[in-house]
């Protein structure tokens, strides 16, 4: 199919089309590729090639894009249906800080502006262009991975991406895929496996804290005692987690998870809970028992159904007992100076949280 266009004939166009010896009437053409039968049925398509070879074009045979409105006096959660609706789909696309939900769209990073715009975007149908184009390749790694995982969970329909970009394949690993460049249908890569991510954790001082503490969802406090460990990912410093121990009379010889963070570009790609259980096992061989509770509520469904943890008594209750233990201490055993702390521990003791053990493989 040729695509044609007309402009009209200026002063500029006929000094340009002169200088370089360039013949110009006007008008433009361009052949739009013929992408061929596509599945019926599908997740995930993805138009991919170089820029001007005609992606947009073929994207429109899908539907059209939906524009997304931010409102600047509201937080970006509160653009979704409602609150299950908000964390769900920011999850989905790999947005996991939570006090970034709180924040309005006109201040978040590009990255997550990317995010959040994709969040609203996915649903049956939808059509997303320039995808990843104008994010870190870290970022577009993780959130089509994030991506690919909640299309398949929810099982919806016909999405298709259109991007300049080849590194993302792999990652969101589309049903079918058509190349621009080479004009070529490949049907049937949802097969494909995303590459393997391998990882290093470090012992560590609390200072490395300072690059991640920002992004932790309860405080950006860190206990002085703690024990703590970089994780990196092709010598890049990627994550954080630290331990403190456990007190209580009943219990002895146990340690706890204290603050565990992933920056946000790399969020989606299930580095945390694969963190948080290599600091697990490491405290189980030493011969101690080791205890985590959360609000996160992926991390917390993942323990739910990791062999690795067991549920305690407190799993999935409100803690009204949190203050009566901590004697109106704060998290993580800081002293309540403040109406804003108090108010922070009294949240604490009223929100459901996942409680569990880490038991390792049997």
């Amino acid at each position: 199919m040729k695509k044609t266009s007309k402009i009209k004939i200026d002063q500029i166009t006929e000094q340009l089309s002169n200088s370089f010896d360039f013949v110009f009437d006007g008008t433009t053409s361009f052949t739009v590729p013929n992408i061929g039968e596509v599945p019926k049925q599908f997740n995930i398509g993805l138009i991919v090639g170089a820029s001007g070879s005609g992606k947009s074009s073929l994207l429109e045979n899908f539907g059209q894009e939906e524009k997304i409105e931010w409102e600047n006096d509201k937080a970006i959660c509160s653009h979704f249906e409602s609150a299950t609706d908000a964390q769900e789909r920011l999850v989905a696309v790999g947005f996991n800080s939570i006090p970034s939900w709180m924040k309005p769209y006109n201040v978040l990073s590009n990255g997550e502006k990317f995010r959040a715009d994709l969040a609203r975007k996915l649903k049956h149908n939808a059509v997303i262009d320039e995808f990843t184009s104008v994010v870190d390749r870290n970022v577009a790694k993780s959130c089509s991975y994030a991506i690919k995982r909640y299309i398949q969970e929810k099982n919806l329909q016909k999405i298709v991406f259109a991007s300049c970009h080849y590194d993302i394949v792999e990652w969101l690993q589309p049903n079918w895929v058509y190349d621009t460049t080479t004009e070529i249908l490949s049907v049937g890569r949802g097969s494909l496996q995303r590459p393997s991510i391998e990882l290093e954790v470090f012992p560590c001082t609390t200072d490395a804290w300072r690059m991640f503490s920002k992004h932790h969802y309860l405080s950006s406090n860190i206990n002085k005692g703690a024990r703590c460990w970089l994780c990196t990912w092709k010598e890049v410093a990627i994550a954080f987690s630290s331990t403190i121990p456990l007190p209580s009379g009943t219990v002895k010889n146990a340690w706890r998870e204290h603050r565990t963070v992933v920056l946000p570009d790399f969020q989606g790609l299930g580095i945390g809970v694969r963190l948080s259980d290599a600091i697990a096992q490491i405290h189980k061989k030493q011969g101690f028992r080791y205890f985590s509770k959360t609000a996160h509520p992926r991390l917390g469904e993942y323990r739910n159904q990791s062999e690795n943890w067991k549920k305690t008594s407190k799993n999935e209750i409100k803690r009204k007992d949190f203050l009566r233990e901590n004697n109106l201490r704060g998290l993580g055993g800081f002293k309540i100076s403040s109406n804003e702390a108090k108010q922070r521990a009294l949240s604490h003791a009223n929100r459901f949280c996942y409680s569990h053990e880490f038991i390792g493989t049997q």
